[in-house]
């Protein structure tokens, strides 16, 4: 239930009852959990097994792989629905009473839930000493874990611990209310990575005495959904752009489209063969269509679209038809070069058609500059994780952890970059409105005169985003230049109510927004807004208005630290994955020189 502006809900933390309520239930069910691993391991079940041994005999995977597999298939999908549920909920409504307030978070806790318990059935499943695959982690003298299993349990243990951390980072710093909030980088950050996790289990699976080869079309299938499924968790960092309330500069969606693609498209063609790129495009397609019809049209709330990846798709396939695709490092690399450059045009046509604003001249040079590094670094770890998954990392290792250092540092010098934006001094807007009856309620049209030096050629965007007015979904409106300063609305939106409804000005590094009208918010004292025609409104930085909710008097030192730890855990998922494809490809190698031959990519 969400509340109204008369009755506006807390910020700084949800309230103690939700707190303890979810502290209690995640305690038992964790306390019921480890009854039942303490019980399998002992023998004093059986159920468990013969779920295991059940999955065996219809999947030709042996148990400790099957039961994970399925589980983080289905609570995945669970988890991106009421993900993407409680964006929409989020830009239509407005901040919530807590967790316990908000549908989605329900269809969140368990997906993330499942994708924890998926891992540790994994690591408990194996009993009396038997080995799960060949690169299993010994843990106790006769417990042995799949290495992929371990690293899927730590993934969903991130992403959990990511609930309370935000609850906590409310408390400390205020509701941000933005997908790119630090806890939410872990909540979606531990979910999306899992995904590298699943591929990996699947393949220390295939390599085990304990498979059953079910023959190449089966094969292909199962590791080209789970492509698909990672192309999807590397892609709801870009949810802001997609329901078109982006809070950072445009030049950052091509730059995620293009390592996404990179990473996912040719690890895919090169481990599991032709047309797994396109196949693993086509699921993603297919399952993000699917969740944005139950949140749009089923559910009700705001709309939004997802990149294409097709065209990106389509090029790699096309690369594997040269020689090129025996030299796996170098292919990755050239195949990041034209996702970035190739790939990049074709998805803008495609923006340009579906998304809520088009990438225009502004930001193109800059976006390619972030789009084409970042990508061929993408490109080139892609192929390391295909080598790996069939045991053929390059001998000297330095080589491969260069590749990844570099693609991380190439990264994290393109989002420092994005998000370097300014504001400039005394920068204001003048409005005039004109009300007008429209079938859903009185709305206004705008013409805003900006001042001089603001806006310089071909902006980015001038547009004006309303949302949280209370569960009417999302107005975006780009206006039309009618003067050399002055901007009109091309169709009616709305103020009044709970709505927040600004003008917002992208040009260059320039990222600034003017309030139109502002509901009131008594929980953070702050006064309903309301421009008056022919007086001018000063331009502020957009977070401001965006997250008016956030505390901006945090120390700074207690800031960096929070930002710092959560980065440390990031890298620390990041390494996982590395550290988990490396012990699978050790091991395969090593089968291999003992002529103990394992399937390999065909």
């Amino acid at each position: 239930m969400f509340v109204s502006a008369a009755e506006p809900a807390p910020v700084g933390g949800a309230a103690l009852d939700q707190v303890f309520g979810l502290s209690i239930a995640a305690g038992l069910i964790s306390l019921v959990l480890l009854v039942i691993a303490w019980q399998h391991r002992t023998h004093r079940i059986e159920w468990f097994q013969k779920l295991g041994e059940y999955l065996h005999g219809k999947l030709g995977e042996p148990g400790w792989s099957a039961i994970p597999v399925v589980f983080v298939g289905s609570s995945l999908i669970v988890a991106l629905l009421g993900f993407l549920w409680d964006v929409s909920l989020h830009a239509g409504r407005g901040r919530d009473e807590g967790p316990l307030a908000n549908p989605a978070h329900y269809l969140i806790l368990y997906g993330l839930f499942a994708l924890f318990i998926a891992g540790m059935s994994a690591v408990v499943y194996s009993r009396d000493g038997h080995k799960p695959g060949i690169a299993s982690v010994k843990i106790t003298r006769q417990w042995y874990a799949p290495v992929a299993g371990i690293y899927i349990a730590a993934c969903g243990l991130y992403a959990l611990i990511g609930f309370p951390l935000d609850d906590v980072w409310h408390r400390l710093f205020g509701q941000d209310v933005t997908l790119w909030g630090p806890t939410h980088i872990m909540l979606i950050g531990g979910a999306g990575l899992s995904t590298a996790g699943l591929i990996i289990l699947r393949r220390e699976a295939e390599v085990s005495d304990e498979h059953e080869d079910r023959g190449q079309m089966g094969r292909f299938l199962v590791y080209g959904s789970a492509f698909g499924a990672l192309l999807i968790g590397l892609s709801v960092f870009q949810a802001e752009f997609d329901f078109g309330i982006a809070q950072f500069r445009m030049v950052f969606a091509p730059m995620m489209i293009a390592a996404a693609a990179g990473l996912t498209l040719v690890a895919a063609r090169l481990f599991v063969g032709a047309g797994a790129a396109i196949y693993a495009a086509i699921f993603f397609l297919l399952v993000r269509g699917v969740v944005a019809f139950l949140v749009g049209p089923v559910l009700g709330q705001a709309e939004h679209v997802f990149p294409l990846y097709l065209g990106s798709a389509i090029l790699v396939e096309l690369l594997a038809l040269t020689k090129l695709r025996h030299r796996s490092l170098l292919f990755g690399a050239v195949a990041g070069l034209v996702i970035g450059t190739v790939g990049t045009v074709i998805e803008k046509l495609w923006n340009d058609q579906v998304f809520a604003f088009d990438w225009t001249r502004d930001m193109w040079l800059e976006g390619l500059l972030m789009a084409v590094p970042v990508a061929i670094g993408a490109g080139a770890c892609g192929a390391l994780f295909s080598l790996g998954l069939q045991g053929r990392l390059p001998a000297n290792r330095m080589v491969g952890r260069v590749v990844v250092t570099l693609a991380i540092l190439v990264t994290a010098g393109a989002v420092a970059n994005g998000l370097h934006a300014t504001v400039p001094d005394d920068a204001t807007a003048t409005f005039e409105t004109r009300e007008m009856s429209t079938p859903q309620g009185d709305m206004v049209t705008v013409t805003a005169e900006i001042s001089d030096g603001l806006i310089e050629g071909d902006p980015t965007w001038v547009q004006i985003t309303a949302w949280q007015g209370g569960g009417e979904g999302i107005v975006t409106d780009v206006l039309e230049k009618t003067g050399p300063n002055t901007y009109e609305s091309t169709k009616p939106v709305p103020i009044g109510g709970t709505w927040k409804t600004l003008l917002r000005v992208q040009d260059g590094r320039t990222l600034t927004a003017a309030p139109i009208y502002l509901a009131p918010d008594e929980a953070i004292d702050a006064a309903e807004f309301s421009a008056v025609d022919g007086e001018p409104v000063e331009f502020v930085p957009e977070i401001e208005i965006l997250q008016r909710e956030r505390d901006l008097s945090a120390p700074a030192w207690l800031w960096g630290v929070a930002n710092l730890v959560v980065l440390l855990c990031s890298l620390a998922v990041l390494l996982g994955v590395c550290i988990s494809v490396s012990r699978v490809s050790g091991r395969i190698a090593e089968r291999e020189r003992a002529g103990d031959g394992v399937p390999v990519n065909r």
